[in-house]
């Protein structure tokens, strides 16, 4: 299929369901495939084939039925997960120019790049009526996140954030806790996790590399300022940027706080949807500044404003190791805080979700979790985070379908990505959501959003 808008896919869905005598948003995924057949398969482009793409997103749209007539990965030892699966496709290290050549032969892209390059991969593909999901954080800055929820009620295509907890049991179990009112009104959420598991908060050494031959330099620095190859054999995970530790950089990633707070926010946001901060503060360590990289620990405080009967509370945000102090009531039982999770603090009591703040949480203390009982369901399960996006795809479902759609994701990941402005400048930053601006400090408005190497400047 050439467009995923196209009348007369639509219309065989309407007659394939009124034969049926069953409703339009009646097939299911699997058989979306069969009813099709195997030349209307949904087809997917993946841009970014290595990490998480090679892991989850390739074997699991596979198996849900979708075909692949092109993907791209700037380094091409990295194609082996879709080249393996579709050997006819043929694959590129430069998006720009695979869209150039199959973008009416796509229907959705997978975007699982570096954060630098969420952004353009995925507006180019919005643009052109195509559906997106793209890894966590949405974007690499505040202006990108609050263009891609835009783009995805203007072009009404089906988009979802890989933060794929979302999903996830535990993480709906916190949301019944939090909207049931046991704890009464939140006062604060500390939530902490044990990244940077990367290199982080070092110098970067002069001079530079030859770019091995699978590597299209150009293509993965992409967007960002241009600056030599290196290579460190001795680093476990590869390299001093591709194909792991880019994370840590400014210009190419957002540290542990764009890396994991989309998904360990994600509980406490969706359930309260306080919308964006009113302000964001760095508390440790100082300001990263000019410096390249992040920081390998850090505090950053956001605040939400009231909501109607909703008073306003305070998300403390800890990495690198450092965490919340251990409640009493955890330290009268013995138990230590995990290296991960999320300690809410309520008017009537506290609660505690660990290993991590996806997992199922408990009241505390102990003795009051097992008198208050499982409270009511206040949020639908999921049919599985790729399923959900994938239904939206072929029409068995509508465009919002998805939970973590760009609508929900963009303003978590501005909210969080915010943080990462804190930590780059340091102090309270009073933030207007309206202007998209900080009222008190015009540095840190520089870095609301960025300039675009030319030829990666993409816009609606």
């Amino acid at each position: 299929m050439s467009n995923p808008r196209q009348t007369d896919r639509r219309e065989f869905l309407k007659v394939s369901a009124a034969a049926a005598a069953a409703g339009a948003w009646s097939l299911s995924a699997a058989s979306y495939g069969r009813v099709m057949g195997s030349n209307a398969k949904l087809q997917v482009a993946y841009v970014g084939t290595g990490g998480i793409a090679g892991n989850q997103h390739v074997p699991i749209l596979t198996d849900l039925g979708a075909g692949c007539p092109c993907y791209c990965d700037a380094d091409r030892n990295r194609f082996g997960p879709a080249a393996e699966r579709f050997p006819d496709a043929p694959g590129y290290t430069d998006y720009r120019r695979m869209y150039d050549k199959h973008l009416k032969e796509i229907d959705a892209v997978m975007v699982g790049t570096p954060d630098h390059q969420h952004y353009p991969a995925t507006i180019i593909a919005m643009m052109a009526g195509k559906h997106a999901y793209t890894q966590k954080p949405l974007t690499h800055t505040p202006w990108e996140a609050r263009q891609l929820a835009i783009a995805a009620e203007k072009y009404k295509v089906a988009t979802q954030m890989g933060n794929q907890g979302h999903a996830w049991e535990g993480l709906r179990k916190n949301i019944d806790y939090l909207r049931s009112g046991v704890l009464g009104d939140l006062k604060e959420a500390h939530i902490w996790t044990n990244r940077p598991i990367w290199r982080q908060g070092m110098a970067v050494p002069e001079g530079g590399q030859d770019v091995p031959s699978n590597l299209d330099w150009e293509a993965w620095v992409g967007p960002a300022p241009m600056r030599p190859f290196r290579h460190d054999p001795a680093d476990g995970w590869g390299g001093f940027y591709h194909p792991f530790n880019w994370r840590g950089f400014w210009d190419f990633g957002c540290g542990a706080l764009g890396d994991m707070a989309c998904h360990e926010v994600d509980p406490v946001y969706w359930a309260l949807m306080p919308g964006l901060p009113t302000s964001v503060e760095l508390i440790q360590p100082e300001p990263i500044g000019d410096r390249p990289m992040y920081f390998s620990t850090g505090i950053v405080k956001f605040r939400f404003a009231a909501d109607g009967d909703r008073p306003g509370f305070d998300l403390y945000w800890y990495e690198g190791g450092d965490k919340p102090e251990r409640p009493e009531e955890l330290e009268a039982e013995g138990t230590e805080l995990t290296a991960e999770g999320a300690l809410y603090i309520g008017t009537k009591c506290k609660m505690v979700a660990m290993p991590a703040a996806r997992a199922e949480p408990r009241l505390l203390p102990t003795e009051l979790h097992e008198s208050t009982g499982t409270p009511a369901q206040m949020i639908e399960r999921s049919e599985g985070h790729h399923l959900e996006w994938y239904k939206a795809c072929t029409g068995d479902a509508p465009y919002t379908h998805p939970s973590s759609n760009f609508m929900y994701a963009g303003p978590l990941s501005e909210s969080m990505l915010l943080g990462c402005i804190a930590q780059k400048v340091g102090g309270v930053l009073e933030y207007d959501a309206e202007a998209q601006r900080f009222t008190n400090n015009d540095e840190a408005n520089r870095y609301i959003t960025k300039e675009y190497r030319k030829g990666w400047d993409f816009r609606m």
